[in-house]
């Protein structure tokens, strides 16, 4: 038993454990109440073979979904713990915006189980922040949740791999082509950690998926460098169309 473990009981007197969303008493310290618990949409099958989007009861499980038939992925599939609704929002929000670092622990612990099949050979590699925003904010939230990801799976952590060369405006309310001009040559692999790709097999790690500009950006610098398989794991996966068939 650590130590943190041993002083769990008397952190839970002093602080007693609440829901993060509502404010009501849990049972621990990193969670949600029951009614927060069930209001998140968590996404399954049947879905894309390709980028795990859900699909409707009427369609075959393993089938391409029409985007991806349109323009198909240079990553290997999207592992979402969540798809982006009112509670997954509200979560991001208080993580990356509200410094709640606590609940890393919890969000990671729902994207873990679509990861079920990386193990010690794979490389787990947070979408950068650029420096400016890293020194604002104090931390990068996909850094936070690429650690608990390899915790619970023993793969390596490089959270360091992948550099944000300039700082950019935000991407709300551009088209497709005009976010990849914005992002064109600002993700990056750093020199330094070439080799460490060479081969490999890497999870992308990011808190919120929406349009994929940002996380297609890194799979390609990714790629580039030489790592032969990426898949992408996201917190919440915004799929407004998908929310009606979970």
């Amino acid at each position: 038993m650590t130590l943190a473990q041993a002083l769990l009981p008397l952190v839970d007197l002093i602080f007693p454990p609440r829901c993060p969303l509502c404010g009501a008493g849990i049972g621990a310290q990193t969670g949600l109440c029951m009614t927060c618990w069930a209001t998140l949409a968590i996404p399954g099958d049947p879905a894309c073979g390709s980028c795990n989007r859900p699909f409707g009861d009427a369609m075959p499980d393993g089938g391409t979904c029409a985007p991806c038939l349109a323009d198909p992925p240079r990553h290997a599939g999207i592992a979402a713990g969540t798809l982006y609704n009112d509670t997954s929002r509200k979560l991001v929000l208080a993580f990356k915006h509200g410094s709640r670092l606590a609940l890393a622990p919890m969000m990671a612990g729902l994207m873990v189980p679509k990861l079920s099949f990386i193990d010690d050979e794979w490389l787990v590699v947070p979408v950068p922040l650029h420096r400016w925003r890293m020194w604002k904010r104090g931390y990068n939230q996909a850094a936070e949740l690429a650690r608990q990801i390899t915790r619970r799976t023993g793969a390596r952590l490089g959270v360091d791999v992948l550099e944000r060369r300039k700082a950019t405006p935000s991407l709300g309310g551009l088209g497709k082509l005009a976010r990849k001009r914005v992002l064109s040559g600002v993700i990056a692999v750093r020199p330094s950690r070439i080799d460490l790709l060479k081969g490999r097999k890497v999870v992308l790690v990011d808190d919120v998926l929406t349009s994929g500009a940002t996380s297609n950006a890194c799979v390609s610098a990714l790629r580039r460098a030489g790592a032969e398989r990426v898949v992408i794991a996201c917190f919440a996966r915004v799929l407004d169309e998908a929310l009606d068939t979970t």
